[in-house]
């Protein structure tokens, strides 16, 4: 239950940050601007205290590590 709270807030945060951020996704992109990208998640595991994220569009991947709900940082994973 607690997982599923967890993961309706960081979809809530990322479209909200998608709302306010323009940049393009790269290596370092923040979660919402993936999503604003149209990277959808396709999976969230716990690791830790930390949550990973992985998102996908086409046939690109990024797997993204939530410190908490205010921070994120992603990275290319293929």
């Amino acid at each position: 239950m607690a997982r599923l709270a967890l993961l309706l807030s960081v979809l809530f945060y990322a479209s909200a940050a998608s709302a306010q951020e323009e940049k393009p996704a790269a290596q370092g992109a923040t979660m919402g601007q993936l999503i604003a990208d149209g990277y959808e998640i396709k999976a969230a595991v716990p690791n830790g205290k930390r949550f990973v994220v992985f998102l996908q569009k086409d046939t690109t991947g990024y797997a993204c590590e939530l410190a908490n709900l205010s921070s994120s940082q992603c990275g290319k994973i293929n």
